[in-house]
């Protein structure tokens, strides 16, 4: 679990609801369905209308990565490499086919099978590259819908504002009545502002910093693959891998005892 999107979202929920109670309001008074289907339901068919429906449903899928971390530590995988490296130096790399069928990661996986099958690092490096990039182009796309999602919000809000003033118009004969209207037609407007700034915005930011790292693991897991095909040291290799966790803090945490 994300510590820091829950206490985030509770957080500035609780501050606006604070906020609304201390001048003598109630959250009742915010608790407008019509305007929640009008603002929710407009954004999701904007960017349904934006992107390709199977990004549309990816993207919401990956949702989960802003409230849950499942990606493994960096120090795991780099004493999961340096094991592999160490197997390949005393046993040859042909023994590592042996282990394929426990590495859980597809990317790790499929790149320690070509090695086994007899790549040329070269070769390997220029293919998986493309790969990687390929898979990296993919996954831009999937912030974007939120960032898309955040810009629609407070635009469909607005909507919502005018036909609930619309609706308001046709009952100038009662002025308690055109007062209570107008308060709920600019419900419609918070939703859309508030759901840019507090949900959909954010998630497109903790997307990209998650899938920043995602990609940072796959190169990691390409240099070190290459490594073992050049018959580097283990040592060398595992120096090699924490250099890419440098501005991360991975030499605090650098486990020692690996063997050459």
């Amino acid at each position: 679990m994300d510590k820091a999107t829950f206490a985030g979202l509770l957080l500035a929920i609780g501050g606006i609801l604070a906020g609304l109670m201390l001048e003598g309001g109630s959250v009742a008074q915010i608790l407008q369905p019509t305007a929640a289907m009008i603002v929710f339901g407009g954004t999701i068919g904007a960017i349904m209308v934006q992107f390709p429906l199977p990004v549309v449903l990816k993207s919401f899928r990956a949702l989960a990565n802003v409230f849950f971390e499942s990606e493994r530590d960096p120090q795991a995988l780099i004493r999961e490499i340096v094991g592999y490296a160490n197997q390949a130096r005393k046993k040859g790399i042909i023994s590592l086919d042996t282990e394929l069928p426990n590495i859980q990661d597809p990317f790790l996986k499929k790149f320690l099978m070509l090695a086994v099958d007899g790549s040329e690092p070269e070769e390997l490096r220029n293919m998986m590259e493309l790969e990687l990039e390929n898979q990296e182009a993919h996954e831009e796309r999937l912030p974007q819908v939120f960032e898309s999602a955040g810009g629609f919000s407070p635009t469909i809000g607005i909507i919502g504002a005018v036909l609930g003033l619309i609706q308001v118009m046709q009952h100038l004969d009662n002025i308690t009545e055109v007062g209570r209207g107008i308060a709920v037609a600019f419900v419609a407007t918070i939703y859309g502002v508030g759901a840019a700034n507090i949900l959909f915005l954010p998630s497109a930011g903790k997307l990209k910093i998650r899938m920043q790292t995602a990609q940072l693991k796959r190169a990691m897991m390409l240099e070190g693959v290459i490594s073992i095909l050049e018959g580097l040291n283990p040592r060398i290799i595992e120096t090699k891998l924490q250099g890419f966790l440098a501005d991360r803090g991975g030499d605090k945490t650098k486990e020692k005892g690996s063997q050459a």
